[in-house]
């Protein structure tokens, strides 16, 4: 039913013309009822300086539900708005176009409705996060859900994982799950089910939950676990290492053994046929062994008793597996499970209570095979020297952590996850050592090109330099014939993700050899996009995305030409053509072009679904433009303008938000202080944010980078405390997927946490390096230092010292770039623990509003002080 409805549109200044488009409803009256000027049909134009527009519709869009009434006007500055949303009590004022709508019979003029507004003191979301004190840890925690979740233990390369959790995952007891990858094992004594053990330390689960748990050094893959059962205390120690050998010699798994065993992957026909010849012998080796120390004590006065279960199938289980006299837990099959012992000597049975005198403790020692093994090869797991192995293993991953670029940060919290995170991503890395090409695995799912890309650039950031040559390498190796990167879920935005960070590695590292090796490869994917694009130059495509590549970029079977996935292509293209200026610059300059024209394409999409998708509130009482997450829809999905199913995976701000048109401020369409990158970053603050968190997978979602560029430090740091302390685990430091779980172990969310740590302290703008853009002030109190020791850059290994001794009143800076392409200028921001102005600076240009010293002309090596 249609309902009439009269608006009027004020303008401030300028002399408007244009016209009347609506969407579920139709124009029946338009006259000019301030200023001079005339109207036709659904045109209007202006003679004055400024004028006032009434229009009477007759619509059926009106309601909450149902398809919506979109009015949109185009004029040299266009916009829509939701005709049901036009109110008095709350008109449409657009700061940006310097427009208002409202009622007909709401008389107020441009400016009465600016003043009135203005006078209600209201602020957007980011303007409260700028007014506000800065986000820490301890604010971000009391405010966020906390989370637990397994911890995966294995031996790097290798895809045989232990993921172990306590108690809390609901399982019964302590659980140990080994999997490959994705797949839970499953042997013949399981029947082809999920085998999977149990285990216990104490009494069972009572109504406290007395565990807690800790990385070893805070960082490396071996878990302490802590479980106070009243007056005994029982102390676990969890590693893995290799059955025989030395962890620094271990082989690892085949790239494309372990692609296969990853949630998701996708094979060629060609590729299947070489998976399954590889599959059988490459995981007939030598097992991955699971190392437990269970040490009880009893801390009371009396004597009290300890009582531990050994790992085993699960108490509901059907599965037998007896304990001999030797220690060895068999199944019926023959092959054994487990090596159990008690203080040294084997441990004949399963479950045991031990009386412990005042002060003393017993020692548990279990060794469980990735999957069961012969009675011949389980008599050797009872000569194993546990601390020996300990100290192995300890070893192996500090000599990793060495190889590696260093930060020492004042928060131990952060220090700690960016040495856990880094190890994180490495233990899932799968491939053959030492030159193999690596499969760059996210938790259960295999290699992404768009997800294992901040995986891929954090190694290269901390000069891992030849772990990310060799995971770039998975994609070359899986490109199909005509060029196209397709390796999950059926994704289509893969290639232009993978030639970003192709791009990327070549800035880090200027490797020619490399190059010229992967430039015919490179070129071949540049052609898929090329084609691809091509197949979009339709003309009845004008209006509607022409010259954009259709595909769904995630889960959801969204196969349209969206922002994200041209975005990326372009970014893509562009960092292609700048690896060949030098070494084919015909090839450079022709691909140049093609990315030019590809964001010309994506701009006047962009452009013309910004005119065309309704205006929203903002926290100031104003409203802002929107814009849909691809060409073909006509506003944000959540808003229900086209009423359908938009709810996925915990949210309906999903494809608007995590894979929405912020991207292409990320990608380099837009420049992040274009007009459109504040209402873009403006309406995803308010609408698909809490915190400014996104919501159900928030890591996908790059408002934090955008942030950064834009120097708006407040607002990344709300991002960044309360996005991990929502989604990684607060003990172990390993990240869940989703807010709701998912995924564990997911190092594509770790990856990102990781870029933003790399971000807020370097981060490359042109010739120029950035240090420090966005560390908290918190970080620069008397008595704390910074230290960055041979991270990587587009420049060169950087090396910086930061010192605060502001009770002397002075903030030292030493920093280092002593590589063949140092940066031209140096930008350090030393922003002071209150906000004060250094009184007296040395070494640079001292820039008061962003507390950044400038040093012009830069050459290897400066010194920077501070005085205040």
């Amino acid at each position: 039913m249609k309902c009439s409805k009269r608006i009027t549109i004020e303008w401030k200044q300028g002399r408007p013309h244009g016209r009347v488009e609506v969407q579920h409803g139709r124009v029946t009256g338009l006259k000019i009822v301030r200023g001079r000027g005339k109207t036709k049909a659904d045109a209007f134009e202006f003679h004055d300086a400024a004028g006032r527009l009434e229009i009477t519709f007759a619509a059926d869009g009106l309601q909450p539900t149902g398809p919506a009434t979109i009015v949109t006007i185009r004029a040299v500055e266009p916009f829509s708005f939701f005709l049901r949303d036009v109110n008095a009590a709350t008109p449409i004022l657009i700061p940006g176009l310097g427009v208002a709508v409202t009622t007909a019979d709401d008389l107020r003029s441009y400016a009465e409705l600016e003043s009135a507004i203005a006078a209600r003191g209201l602020q957007t979301v980011l303007q409260r996060i700028a007014a506000t004190p800065e986000t820490s840890y301890a604010e971000a925690a009391a405010h966020t859900r906390a989370v637990s979740d397994l911890t995966w233990l294995g031996v790097g390369r290798d895809l045989r994982i232990f993921s172990c959790g306590f108690h809390d995952f609901g399982r019964a007891c302590e659980v140990i799950m080994p999997r490959f990858c994705d797949n839970i094992i499953k042997t013949p004594e399981s029947g082809g089910q999920n085998l999977w053990y149990g285990y216990s330390l104490g009494r069972g689960i009572g109504c406290t939950q007395p565990v807690t748990r800790r990385l070893e050094d805070g960082a490396l893959p071996i878990l302490h676990a802590t479980r106070t059962d009243d007056d005994v205390e029982y102390h676990a120690i969890l590693f893995a290492t290799v059955e025989s050998g030395r962890l620094k010699d271990l082989r690892g798994t085949d790239y494309l053994v372990a692609d296969g065993n990853g949630m998701g992957h996708m094979f060629t026909p060609e590729q299947q046929t070489e998976y399954d010849r590889r599959v059988t012998t490459e995981l007939e080796q030598d097992e991955t062994i699971l190392c437990i120390q269970a040490t009880a004590v009893n801390t009371a006065a009396v004597p009290r008793y300890a009582f531990v279960q050994a790992p085993g199938p699960g108490w509901q289980s059907a599965l037998k597996m007896p304990v001999d006299a030797q220690g060895l837990a068999t199944f019926e099959s023959g092959r054994v499970g487990g090596v159990y012992r008690l203080n040294g000597a084997p441990l004949a049975q399963r479950e045991v209570a031990i009386l412990l005198q005042p002060g003393a403790s017993a020692v548990f020692e279990f060794y469980v095979p990735h999957r069961p093994i012969s009675r011949q090869r389980a008599l050797k797991l009872t000569k194993f020297d546990f601390a020996a192995k300990h100290t192995e293993c300890r070893q192996y991953w500090q000599a990793k952590l060495a190889h590696a670029g260093q930060m020492q940060l004042p928060e131990p919290r952060i220090n700690e996850m960016v040495r856990a995170g880094t190890l994180h991503l490495d233990l899932i890395t799968y491939g053959r050592e030492p030159r193999g090409t690596l499969c760059p695995a996210i938790g259960v799912y295999t290699a992404i090109g768009s997800e294992s890309a901040p995986i891929i650039q954090f190694y290269d950031s901390m000069g891992w330099h030849d772990e990310a040559a060799r995971s770039l390498q998975f994609f070359l190796d899986k490109q199909h014939p005509n060029g196209f990167i397709q390796n999950f879920g059926g994704y289509m935005l893969e290639t232009g993700p993978f030639l970003w960070s192709m791009g990327e590695h070549w800035r880090y590292t200027r490797d020619e050899a490399w190059l010229k090796k992967v430039a015919p490869q490179v070129l071949k994917s540049c052609e898929y996009i090329r084609q691809w694009r091509a197949r979009n130059q339709r003309e009845e495509l004008r209006g509607r995305g022409y010259g954009l590549m259709e595909g769904k970029v995630g889960d959801p079977e969204d196969h349209f030409r969206q922002f994200m996935l041209n975005g990326y292509a372009y970014l893509g293209l562009k960092r292609v053509a700048e690896m060949l200026a030098k070494f084919l610059p015909k090839e450079s300059r022709r691909l140049a072009k093609e990315a030019a024209a590809l964001r010309a394409d994506i701009l006047t999409a962009f452009r013309d679904r910004l005119a065309a998708s309704p205006v929203v509130p903002l926290g100031d009482g104003t409203w802002c433009p929107t814009c849909p997450p691809w060409a073909e829809a006509i506003a944000p999905l959540m808003l229900q303008a086209t009423p359908g199913s938009v709810f996925t995976h915990g949210a309906v701000t999903c494809r608007d938000s995590l894979v929405g048109p912020l991207y292409l401020v990320f990608s380099e369409v837009l420049d992040p202080h274009d007009r459109a990158a504040d209402w873009l970053l403006n309406s995803h603050t308010e609408l698909m944010t809490t915190r400014n968190v996104g919501f159900t997978q928030p890591y996908y979602s790059r408002h934090d980078w955008v942030h950064l560029q834009r120097g708006e430090v407040k607002a990344f740091l709300q991002t960044y405390y309360n996005g991990f302390t929502a989604l990684a685990d607060r003990e172990t430091y390993t990240f869940w997927e989703h807010h709701f779980g998912g995924g564990p172990h997911k190092t594509h969310e770790e990856a990102w946490f990781l870029m933003q740590t790399r971000w807020m302290l370097w981060l490359e703008a042109g010739n120029t390096l950035r240090l420090l853009p966005g560390i908290p002030r918190a970080w620069l109190e008397s008595g704390k230092s910074i230290a960055l020791e041979n991270v990587a850059s587009y420049f060169g290994p950087v090396t910086l010292h930061v010192e605060s001794r502001l009770d002397h009143g002075i903030i030292e800076a030493a920093i280092e770039c002593r590589s063949n392409r140092p940066p031209a200028v140096i930008e350090l921001r030393l922003p002071h623990p209150q906000s004060r102005k250094a009184r007296q600076v040395r070494g640079g240009v001292y820039d008061t509003t962003r507390e950044t010293v400038r040093i012009a002309k830069f050459k290897h090596a400066a010194k920077v002080t501070l005085t205040f």
